[in-house]
């Protein structure tokens, strides 16, 4: 699964979001209509988590439904 087909259930996958991130409010879910940046800012927001952090989170949400994480710059472990 890629972020494309993510953002097409997204109203599925929403109410996952909230179990897992429970601040997220039916607004802030209208507003990130399955947009990973959205996702991501607003996660930031409510959470004061760093960029990093808040990256790992979502990757982490994605794989449990099948999807492949973020491609990351590999050149930083290298």
């Amino acid at each position: 699964m890629n972020w494309d087909k993510i953002e097409a259930n997204w109203k599925v996958l929403s109410g996952k979001a909230r179990e897992r991130w429970g601040k997220l409010t039916d607004d802030d879910i209208d507003k990130i209509a399955g947009k990973r940046e959205q996702l991501e800012g607003r996660l930031q927001a409510l959470y004061g988590t760093g960029r990093e952090e808040t990256k790992r989170q979502v990757d982490d949400f994605l794989m449990r439904f099948g999807a492949e994480p973020e491609v990351r710059d590999q050149q930083r472990s290298a």
